[in-house]
């Protein structure tokens, strides 16, 4: 456990390349409760046995990210520090606001403190606080992203193969076939039906609601 509870840091890993973070409300809606989700575009890290010192761990890095976005509870401090509403214009479960610094940093490295979107739900005219989301590179392995959040706690989820419809294309058939829950779900079929393949969008995400009473609660969808 590193020094101070309030900066958990890995080793620096290579950059990624990742689509605009604009783009993320397309993977948002994606997303159901539960881990049990496990559509073809959708991958999941492992769950591993608990092993010594896991539980104690997941629990820190709850307490500091509780600690750090406890101010955020009021959407307009977190506006002011930096996060931005993806797609403001749409009708969401959770809306994400994303921190671009924050996302770069995670990159290279691991700041409980340091979330790359927090997640609201609509209330009235404003938002409510619910969690945030860590992100990691793509290219990192389970070992990796177990080193930052241990897999026996919670799963890491990615977005896999994604056709990106056509430019101008809007039809309702675009719609059931392209994006991240599109129907084409092979490169060929991408190809052959005009649009953009996509193997993963963006890196390594995960949810953490630290606000809630049980681990169950906290490390879910």
């Amino acid at each position: 456990m590193a020094a101070s509870i309030g900066l958990l840091m890995i080793a620096p890993c290579s950059l990624y390349a990742e689509i605009p973070l604009d783009h993320m409300a397309g993977s948002v809606d994606a997303m159901v409760p539960h881990q049990r989700h496990l559509g073809p575009h959708m991958r999941w890290t492992s769950l591993r046995p608990v092993e010594s010192g896991d539980e104690r761990r997941a629990d820190q890095i709850v307490q500091v990210l509780r600690s750090a976005i406890e101010k955020y509870r009021d959407y307009r401090v977190a506006e002011s520090d930096g996060f931005v509403l993806l797609h403001p214009e749409r009708t969401a479960k959770h809306y994400h606001f994303a921190n671009r610094d924050h996302r770069q940093r995670a990159r290279s490295a691991f700041d409980a403190a340091e979330p790359t979107a927090l997640l609201y739900k609509k209330n009235g005219e404003g938002y409510e606080l619910e969690g945030a989301m860590y992100t990691a590179p793509k290219d990192m392995d389970e070992d990796q992203l177990n080193r930052r959040i241990p897999l026996s706690i919670a799963q890491w989820h990615a977005h896999i193969n994604i056709c990106l419809a056509p430019d101008g294309s809007r039809n309702r058939m675009s719609r059931r076939s392209f994006g991240f829950k599109g129907t084409i779900v092979l490169e060929s079929e991408c190809r052959e039906a005009g649009g953009q393949f996509v193997s993963q969008a963006g890196g390594w995400m995960i949810h953490v609601y630290p606000f809630e009473s049980t681990r169950g609660r906290i490390w879910t969808h």
